[in-house]
């Protein structure tokens, strides 16, 4: 008898109302891989841009009924031969190219983490998007201490860990956000600035040194904005303008996630070493709102389903 799940998935590209809970059979676990029953899923930009029908190059296809989610926390529950380190019962955090909006995930056994008691599942599960995008970027940029980073979106995921990571490196930062979020950006150990007309003008009086490098969460002027500031165009990393930044010289995150990176930030999370703030946290049949909030934008912290 096949054993199901309830995921939320869709039949076809859309807008966030083609996601739905749906029964599909469950992943069962090969060699060398885990099955972790999923506790929370992480809710990002690139999930909203798969339901619209984007794959991104490295997965050549995938079938439908198809479930985004590319994060996740939960406890493993099946181990395949070959694996080490990860047995059933762990709880665990981890990443995946896909699937994770689905009460089981299989992934490669070294693609988990182990997860702190003390690290809620909430943040267990929307962890690794943004300390791994956050440091690949950070590594790429070459920040050191001394210099100063500017950071657009600075309040949402990503942004909040690019803070802390520069911070702990010895940079000063710079972050755009609304005012709303200023408080919030203060404490992580930001200088915050609003967004809009003007902000050129603004950075300069906050940095009159000028700027060495800019992480651009947010796109259209916020990336212009980068380009006039940073003396070398190369020193800008894009998170959402991939298809201009080739020809705009600047970079777009490259590297590869790892669970050793992961594990350590969930160990400074649990230790109070290092922030990261649930916005909201939805359940599985709340999918679409989840997706709908996130193309909204401009919000503090992360968005994860509960599963």
């Amino acid at each position: 008898m096949t054993e199901l799940m309830r995921a939320a998935a869709f039949t076809e590209p859309g807008g966030p109302e083609v996601l739905k809970v749906m029964e599909l059979p469950a992943p069962q676990a090969g060699p060398g891989q885990v099955r972790v029953r999923v506790r929370a899923a992480g809710v990002q930009p690139f999930d909203t841009a798969v339901r619209a029908g984007w794959l991104p190059p490295y997965i050549e296809e995938a079938s439908y009924p198809r479930i985004p989610g590319n994060e996740f926390a939960g406890v493993v529950d099946q181990v395949g031969t070959g694996v080490s380190g990860v047995a059933v019962g762990d709880e665990v955090l981890g990443f995946s190219k896909l699937f994770s909006y689905a009460e089981y995930v299989v992934v490669p056994g070294t693609d988990v983490a182990p997860k702190p008691a003390g690290v809620p599942w909430e943040v267990a599960g929307g962890l690794t998007a943004g300390v791994q995008t956050a440091e690949l970027a950070i590594d790429g940029l070459g920040l050191a201490a001394g210099e100063t980073l500017l950071v657009h979106g600075a309040a949402g995921s990503v942004g909040t860990a690019a803070v802390q990571i520069a911070r702990r490196r010895g940079a000063t930062v710079i972050g755009t956000a609304r005012e709303v979020n200023h408080d919030y950006l203060r404490a992580l150990g930001a200088v915050p600035v609003v967004y809009g007309d003007g902000l050129a003008d603004r950075v300069r009086a906050l940095a009159p040194g000028g700027v060495d490098a800019a992480l651009d969460g947010a796109g259209g002027h916020a990336l212009e904005v980068s380009i006039e500031l940073v003396e070398n165009p190369g020193r800008v990393v894009t998170l959402v303008e991939h298809a201009k930044a080739a020809g705009l010289g600047v970079q777009v995150v490259q590297g590869e996630r790892t669970a050793e990176r992961l594990g350590r930030y969930a160990r400074l999370c649990a230790e109070g070493e290092f922030a990261f703030a649930i916005r909201r946290a939805y359940r599985l049949e709340e999918a679409a709102d989840a997706h709908r909030e996130m193309e909204a934008g401009h919000g503090q912290g992360k968005i994860v389903l509960t599963i």
